[in-house]
């Protein structure tokens, strides 16, 4: 029998794909290897949780800052190219990051892999726009399995980081992002689509364009936000309440002003389906990043398992990942996206309820339980929310909604290092286990609640 003639386009396809996924995982990859390194660092920079905690929080207000701008320099400059320059910073920043002498050199080197990273998610979208319309196949549905390949890596993660900090010390972590990023310089350039020719824009109008009033309003925010959260439970610095609420003002009255705004209030407010989009992700990885950056700690703190036991044990977050995902895109087509997503956020919340029976045990088989019950339905979750985004948003704008659904995941994961950071205050002993557990169930809960109730129509 012949073979179809669109057959090769979509085995070229499903290698662009792979060849992208290598480059767009080391973000996640990279949050999985450092939960399970949160102890080890408190004690190699003799800091407490709080403190380490920005180790995290830097990482992912820089990457929420650049994503969009990202998606503007892919869709200006080009996807392949820019994608190329991340991953040559990422090889930078690992082969740096080993040599910190300190934790607030560690943070920075920490902001430039967060450059390096920024870049291969919105350049990926724009590049599989171009290689569905040339080769044929489901843009929406190969960003998906991009998604569920970056979540998966956040869950091998830790297994990968807690082997190479037994092996190698905290090292390790970023060493392992050079010969990555090699092979994700290697892989695209072999295999990703060429960019098209694009009118020459110099580098410092493209600056002058990217509103750097509004990034630095928006930075002072979140980072006074964050700053005021973390020293909540011990001796709060009130001041940074205020900076925090001015500065986020400001921000919102510069975005609605500015010619070229940084994050474009005005599109998001004529589209309430994309708000939505975000909303959602937001709160799911608030659930999601709480539990594997809170666990790490927790187990090894209290129940004294080494590194590289706990990354195996936090494997299910994402075991099950390659079987579930093909049936939560029969069920997206057979019943739609938004019973899709009803239906894994359900799961999810009921799989959060395992979360408080490790304060009560923290043996294998309960860990892996509870890993187990929050991982599966939060496939469910992640494939419903990255094919709700291509829905709603404008093909013209796709590479700033990628990078705006990222900013996402970043809020995510920096308000779950808070919500740890506040539930550890007092120590990680079962109690305060129990306190996070219960503002995850909580906050899943709730999750699934805007999912339910809110149902907005695009403005216009």
């Amino acid at each position: 029998m012949s073979r179809t003639p669109d057959a090769p386009a979509r085995h070229h396809a499903r290698w662009v794909v792979a060849a992208l996924c290598t480059g767009t995982l080391l973000s996640a990859m990279n949050s999985g290897m450092i939960a399970v390194s949160l102890s080890t660092l408190r004690r190699e920079f003799a800091v407490d949780v709080a403190t380490v905690t920005w180790v995290i929080s830097v990482y992912y207000l820089a990457s929420a800052v650049l994503q969009p701008i990202m998606g503007r320099l892919a869709d200006r400059y080009g996807p392949r190219r820019v994608f190329a320059f991340g991953m040559w910073t990422v090889a930078l920043a690992g082969a740096l990051g080993p040599f910190a002498p300190d934790l607030a050199v560690l943070c920075a080197v920490r902001v430039l892999l967060a450059v390096g990273t920024a870049t291969a998610f919105p350049s990926a979208a724009a590049m599989l726009r171009a290689v569905a319309a040339a080769d044929g196949g489901n843009a929406t549905k190969m960003i998906g399995r991009i998604q569920l390949v970056d979540t998966t890596s956040a869950a091998i993660g830790p297994v990968l980081g807690g082997a190479l900090i037994v092996a190698f010390g905290w090292p390790g972590i970023f060493w392992i992002n050079v010969p990555l990023a090699a092979l994700a310089l290697v892989s695209t350039g072999l295999l990703a689509p060429r960019d098209a020719p694009r009118a020459h824009v110099p580098l410092r109008r493209t600056l002058a364009e990217s509103d750097l009033p509004g990034i630095g309003l928006f930075v002072v925010a979140i980072a006074t936000l964050i700053g005021f959260l973390l020293e909540l439970a011990d001796d709060p610095p009130w001041l940074l309440l205020p900076v925090a609420v001015i500065a986020g003002g400001l921000f919102a009255w510069r975005e609605l002003r500015a010619a070229t705004p940084f994050i474009d209030l005005r599109l998001l407010a004529a589209n309430l389906p994309l708000v939505r989009v975000y909303v959602l992700f937001i709160l799911a990885n608030l659930v999601f990043y709480g539990a594997l950056f809170g666990i790490p700690q927790y187990l090894e703190d209290h129940a004294g398992y080494r590194t590289d036991v706990i990354g195996l044990l936090l494997l299910p977050l994402a075991a099950f990942n390659v079987v579930t995902a093909p049936l939560v895109e029969r069920l997206i087509d057979r019943r739609g996206l938004r019973r899709a997503l009803v239906v894994g956020l359900a799961a999810l919340t009921a799989g959060t309820l395992a979360l408080p029976l490790l304060g009560g045990s923290t043996a294998a088989w309960t860990v892996l339980a509870a890993t187990a019950a929050l991982g599966i339905p939060y496939v469910f979750v992640l494939v419903s929310i990255t094919q709700s985004l291509y829905v709603a948003a404008a093909g013209q704008h796709v590479g700033q909604a990628a990078g705006l659904f990222q900013t996402a995941r970043c809020l995510g994961c920096i308000g779950a290092s808070v919500v740890v950071g506040l539930a550890f205050s007092g120590g990680t002993g079962p109690s305060d286990w129990v306190l996070l557990a219960i503002v995850t169930v909580a906050l899943s809960l709730t999750t699934l609640v805007v999912a339910i109730a809110w149902r907005p129509r695009p403005v216009g």
